[in-house]
């Protein structure tokens, strides 16, 4: 799944920590998520789009490939 998590991580100038703190996951996690080999589960899904406001759709989309 692809995502513009790290995008809009950026336009918010947090760091993946501050961001791991933001929504108790670990840096791991995060760095995860944005590089595309982890989707989140759909509670921490949830989290990342209330934190982001933004739909989830809007953050999250199929990679083509897989679609």
């Amino acid at each position: 799944m692809k995502n513009l998590m790290r995008d809009l991580r950026a336009e918010h100038g947090w760091s993946q920590a501050h961001l791991a703190e933001l929504l108790a996951v670990s840096r791991q996690t995060v760095i995860a998520i944005e590089n595309g080999k982890y989707d989140p589960s759909l509670p921490l899904a949830f989290a990342i789009a209330r934190l982001f406001t933004q739909p989830i759709e809007a953050i999250f989309f199929p990679d083509q490939e897989s679609a």
